[in-house]
C-alpha cells in the first residue's frame, strides 16, 4: 500500500546527498518560523538543525566536511538569537 509513495520519494532523494536535503528542510523550516516573529523560536530551529548538521555521519553527507562548518557555525549563532531576543 505504501510501496509506490516510498518509491518515489527514494528516487528523487536517490539525486542529492543528506547535506543538501538538510539545507533545504533548513529553508523551508526558516521560513515557517519566520511569521511567528519570535527570535526565540527562530534560534532554537538553527540550533537543532545546527546540531543535526555535526551529528550527521560524513557518508550520508557526500563526504563534504563543509557541512559539518556549517553545522558549527549554526550552532554559535542559534544560541545568540535566542538571548539577543530576551
Amino acid at each position: 500500500m505504501y510501496a509506490l509513495p516510498l518509491q518515489v520519494v527514494d528516487s528523487f532523494l536517490q539525486q542529492y546527498h543528506m547535506g543538501q536535503v538538510f539545507l533545504a528542510l533548513f529553508a523551508v523550516g526558516l521560513l515557517g518560523t519566520l511569521p511567528l516573529k519570535s527570535k526565540v523560536v527562530t534560534g532554537l530551529h538553527i540550533i537543532a538543525f545546527g546540531l543535526l548538521f555535526i551529528l550527521t555521519p560524513l557518508s550520508m553527507m557526500g563526504n563534504a566536511f563543509i557541512w559539518r562548518f556549517v553545522g558549527i557555525a549554526l550552532v554559535f549563532v542559534g544560541p545568540m538569537l535566542v538571548i539577543s531576543s530576551k
